[in-house]
């Protein structure tokens, strides 16, 4: 999970990811988006996207009306008002039901196969405006960089379609890499573009997913953090569609649901003080149990499907991993139940939950029961390894005889058995009882289908094995203890699988050329070569730098200083030259003498100076950020009406850093006399 690293012209890299400078071919996008797509999904997008311009035009009606709430005296004023406000809070609150029912609407995102499968809950996309980067982008190269801001409209217009296109991301592999190909992308944004001391000037205008409301921010770090999202979003929307009848199906669902898990627990960890709900910690920690919970849900269908066999000790694993399923679902259940979660969270998503977390404990005693019931008695070579198995099978273990006895004697099986069947028959109903209270539920016929057949097949091996003259009073079976042979994994993003372009490379390298870096403007100096040479000595690569200059010498008496960066040779850019290019330059210049163009940094006349400053790269955060960089973007923003988004990663000093304020600090001894 390495951010995105720079690489010279010539192809080095110290990473796995690539980094290439220059125009791109077949650029991912192409393939990774498709906004005039009609199918069920893009339709649900474009009402929500529709929905979330009316809830944020009902929001500044409502924040003026309370304005001019507030601000009169005039009794009839008032009152006009407050009836305009009840109005708009009536359409809010319709607006934000409308919403609710499209996040309600996991269907849509199901696959297409003629299995009936349990419904999985993905996450629609964030939503965002249109971002025109344009005349921004242009001044600040101009007055940053002292460079032509006309010269680079090819470049901002190509990163501005890169971020149009990555609204409406294809739900498949391509459309995942546009949205990490864009987020990548936004680490040379913002190390070109967003300087310590001021703003672009831009906002980043972005949907809660959920309820619609509207947030902005100038803050970078809020664009990162809506990307992820989505990314997590999309990654739901991928497992959903699987056809989890299927070995490869459920294997691609597990992968997806633990991919999204990733993402969410990623921004979590790594951004803090979100303008938006979907965004805070509390729904973040929700989504990630959530995923966490499907993938098991997962799981436990692969077993059914590998464990073909109908013997004892493979039933007795299947009633666990279903205790486990409901395990997780319980968790998620509390954890939608919470407070700030609950008003938040669509009421058709808590119902889903809680449905499912009764649905297996009920499967759970199910399969306890047909293990009891329909296999026979161990053989005495058998006998230990399923006592073993049966000592860790129940959180308590159940009343009656010994385990031996109860294993071996078909009819204390029975007794056991019909005690997991009648609590499996009640969990059954319960679930079925809740899933009635949900009028989105209700709707959904193969939830209901999954159910009821369920809740048939238990009932139906409850009358097989009830005799008529069981007299005794069935037992209460104890609960099953929850275990699982495959452990759900949280997978971080990748950054590195994607390969970008630093769209932005003839600024020159990020080294110097960045926006936290000054310099003095750029000097034109005209050199002839003396009996001694030039009279300076040159280290070090990207761009190459004047180590040193001979008091005296013909470089010193045309200005140039320790501590220069040669930028242009004869008026040929040397901003990505090698050291021997600039060399060869150079020694090609007759007795005319040459044009050298130079830049000094400010603040960094002496190298080790300029060294202290050398700009780092966290080796294992997915974008630079520092903890004074943090503070200042607070300090910077503190003022806006909304809570700063910030990227909260601490970074540390790689041992090999890529961008080193001075490059020859990297270098070995290639430093030379000219």
């Amino acid at each position: 999970m390495m951010p995105p690293e720079e690489e010279s012209p010539d192809g080095d890299r110290d990473s796995g990811l690539v980094l290439l400078h220059g125009p791109k071919s077949g650029s991912t996008r192409k393939q990774g988006c498709d906004p005039f797509a009609q199918t069920q999904r893009s339709k649900l997008q474009h009402r929500r996207a529709r929905i979330n311009q009316q809830i944020n035009k009902e929001m500044r009606m409502r924040a003026g009306a309370e304005n001019l709430f507030r601000a009169t005296s005039n009794h009839k004023v008032k009152e006009t008002v407050a009836l305009e406000l009840s109005y708009v809070n009536s359409n809010l609150q319709l607006l934000k039901e409308e919403l609710e029912e499209l996040n309600s609407s996991v269907d849509v995102y199901q696959n297409d196969s003629e299995s009936i499968s349990v419904p999985m809950i993905p996450l629609g996309l964030k939503e965002t405006k249109e971002l025109d980067l344009l005349v921004p982008l242009k001044d600040f190269i101009s007055e940053h960089y002292g460079e032509e801001g006309v010269l680079f409209e090819k470049e901002i217009k190509e990163f501005m379609e890169l971020r149009q296109a990555m609204r409406t991301p294809s739900r498949n592999e391509a459309g995942l890499e546009l949205l990490m190909e864009y987020y990548n992308q936004l680490y040379f944004l913002d190390s070109r573009f967003f300087p310590p001391t001021k703003t672009l000037g831009v906002f980043f205008h972005w949907y809660d997913s959920l309820t619609g409301v509207p947030s902005h921010q100038r803050a970078l770090a809020f664009e990162k953090g809506s990307v992820l999202f989505n990314l997590g979003a999309l990654h739901t929307q991928i497992g959903a569609r699987q056809d989890r009848a299927s070995l490869p199906g459920l294997n691609q669902a597990i992968d997806a649901f633990q991919k999204a898990a990733g993402a969410f627990n990623y921004l979590k960890e790594n951004f803090s003080n979100a303008p938006s709900l979907d965004m805070s910690a509390a729904s973040l920690t929700m989504l990630v149990r959530l995923m966490v919970a499907q993938v098991q849900e997962c799981v436990f269908e692969k077993m059914t499907l590998l464990r073909a066999q109908n013997d004892f000790l493979t039933r007795l694993q299947l009633a666990q991993e279903a205790a486990r399923v409901e395990d997780v679902y319980s968790l998620v259940h509390q954890t939608m139940s919470q407070p700030h979660v609950k008003d938040y969270v669509p009421f058709s998503w808590i119902t889903m939950v809680q449905v499912k977390s009764e649905h297996f404990k009920a499967l759970s005693h199910y399969f306890a029961a047909i293990a009891l019931c329909d296999c026979p008695a161990p053989s005495d070579a058998e006998l230990l390894e399923q006592e073993r198995a049966f000592l860790q099978f129940h959180v308590t273990m159940p009343e009656g005889p010994s385990l031996r006895v109860l294993l071996q004697d078909p009819e204390e099986r029975r007794k056991l058995g019909k005690a997991h069947l009648k609590k499996a028959i009640m969990k059954h109903e319960e679930a079925m009882r809740i899933h009635g209270l949900c009028k989105i539920l209700r709707k959904m016929d193969i939830l209901q289908e999954v159910l009821s057949f369920a809740h048939k097949r238990s009932l139906s091996k409850y009358s097989e094995i009830d005799h008529e003259e069981d007299f005794f009073e069935t037992g209460e079976a104890p609960d099953i203890h929850p275990k699982t042979h495959q452990k759900p994994e949280i997978k971080s993003p990748n950054f590195s699988q994607v390969k970008v372009t630093d769209l932005f490379h003839r600024l020159g390298p990020l080294s110097v050329f960045s926006a936290k870096n000054k310099w003095y403007p750029a000097r034109r100096v005209h050199l002839m070569r003396g009996e001694n040479g030039f009279g300076f000595t040159l280290r070090g690569d990207s761009p190459v730098l004047i180590a040193g200059v001979i008091p005296g010498g013909c470089a010193a008496e045309a200005g140039l200083k320790e501590g220069d960066y040669i930028i242009s040779v004869n008026g040929k850019d040397c901003k990505w030259s090698k050291h021997a290019e600039v060399v060869q330059l150079l020694k090609s210049t007759g007795k005319e003498g040459v044009d050298i163009g130079v830049i000094t940094l400010q603040g960094s006349e002496c190298p080790k100076a300029v060294d202290r400053k050398a700009a780092v790269m966290s080796s294992g955060s997915g974008m630079l950020k520092s903890n004074k960089e943090n503070s200042r973007k607070s300090l910077m923003n503190s003022k806006s009406a909304s809570t700063l988004l910030v990227w909260s990663k601490k970074s540390k000093r790689s041992k090999k850093s890529t961008y080193s304020g001075v490059p020859f600090t990297a270098v070995g001894d290639n430093e030379a006399m000219y």
